[in-house]
C-alpha cells in the first residue's frame, strides 16, 4: 500500500490549526515562554554576577556556552516533558470520544498517513515553540560571543528529544478516549525513559550499558556539547518510529474490533 505524504500533511495542517481554535496552544505557549523567559533572565544574571566576581579577584570567567546555553536548553527539555502531554493528549483520544475516528478510518487515507499527520501536527507546534525562543541566542550574540555550534546542536537535540515525547503521546492517546489518562501516561513514560539510566549504577556491566542507551537524556548530552553524533540521531528516530508503529498496531486492532 502506497504512503501519500500529501495526505498526511493535509491532516497535520488541519490539526495544527485546530490547536489555535482552542485555548490549548495559547496556554501552553504562554506558559512555556513565561518559564523560559524567567530561566533565561536568571541564567544571564547569574552568569554576569559570577563574571564580575571572577574579574574582581583576578580570575577568568566561564564561557557563555557553559554558563547560559547548556543549562537553558537542558531546562527546556524538562519543561517539554511537562508540556507535551497537554499537546498530544487530545490527538486520538478526542476522536475516539467524539466517535469521529470512525470517519477517519473509513476515509480514503491509510492508518499510517493518519498517524503521521497527527504526529506532524504536534511536532509542528513544538517547532513553533522552539522558533519563538530564537531571540534568546540573538540577544547573547548582540551582547556576548557565544559558540554557534552548541546552540544549533542544542536546538536539534531538543527537537528530536521532544519528538520522542510526542510519539509516545500519540501512542497513549490512541489507547484511550480519556484525555487525562492519555496525558498522565505520556508524562509517566517520558519520565521513565528520562530517569532509566539512574538504575545503571546498581546494575551489572551489561545491563548498565543497556539502561544508559535507553535513556533519552543520555543521548542529549552530546548535543548540549555541540556534538552531533549519528548514533544519537538514529536512537531518537528509532524511538519515534517505534512509537508510531505501536500506535498503528493499536488503531488497527481497534478498527477490527469496531
Amino acid at each position: 500500500m502506497k504512503f501519500n505524504l500529501k495526505k498526511s500533511w493535509t491532516i497535520a495542517s488541519k490539526d495544527y490549526r485546530t490547536y489555535f481554535t482552542s485555548p490549548i496552544a495559547y496556554i501552553v505557549i504562554a506558559g512555556f515562554l513565561l518559564i523560559m523567559g524567567w530561566m533565561f533572565f536568571f541564567n544571564v544574571s547569574h552568569f554576569n554576577l559570577q563574571a564580575m566576581q571572577y574579574k574582581q579577584f583576578g580570575g577568568k570567567s566561564g564561557s557563555i556556552t557553559d554558563g547560559v546555553i547548556r543549562p537553558l536548553y537542558g531546562n527546556m527539555n524538562v519543561i517539554f516533558l511537562f508540556l507535551v502531554p497537554f499537546i498530544t493528549m487530545r490527538l486520538f483520544a478526542e476522536e475516539r470520544k467524539m466517535q469521529t475516528i470512525q470517519l477517519l478510518m473509513t476515509s480514503p487515507i491509510t492508518l499510517g498517513e493518519m498517524i503521521v499527520g497527527k504526529f506532524l501536527s504536534a511536532a509542528m507546534l513544538v517547532g513553533t515553540m522552539l522558533a519563538l525562543t530564537v531571540f534568546y541566542p540573538v540577544i547573547l550574540f548582540v551582547y556576548g560571543n557565544p559558540d554557534l555550534g552548541p546552540i544549533v546542536s542544542s536546538y536539534l537535540g531538543t527537537f528530536l528529544l521532544t519528538c520522542c515525547y510526542v510519539s509516545s503521546g500519540v501512542f497513549f492517546s490512541s489507547m484511550t478516549e480519556n484525555q487525562i489518562v492519555a496525558g498522565a501516561l505520556t508524562f509517566a513514560a517520558g519520565l521513565f525513559f528520562w530517569l532509566i539510566n539512574w538504575a545503571a549504577q546498581s546494575a551489572g556491566p551489561v545491563f548498565s550499558d543497556v539502561l544508559d542507551y535507553l535513556s533519552l537524556i543520555q543521548h542529549y548530552n552530546n548535543f548540549s556539547q555541540g556534538i552531533i553524533d549519528t548514533t544519537d540521531i538514529v536512537f531518537y528516530l528509532s524511538f519515534i518510529g517505534l512509537g508510531l508503529f505501536f500506535t498503528h498496531r493499536v488503531l488497527d486492532s481497534y478498527r477490527w474490533r469496531s
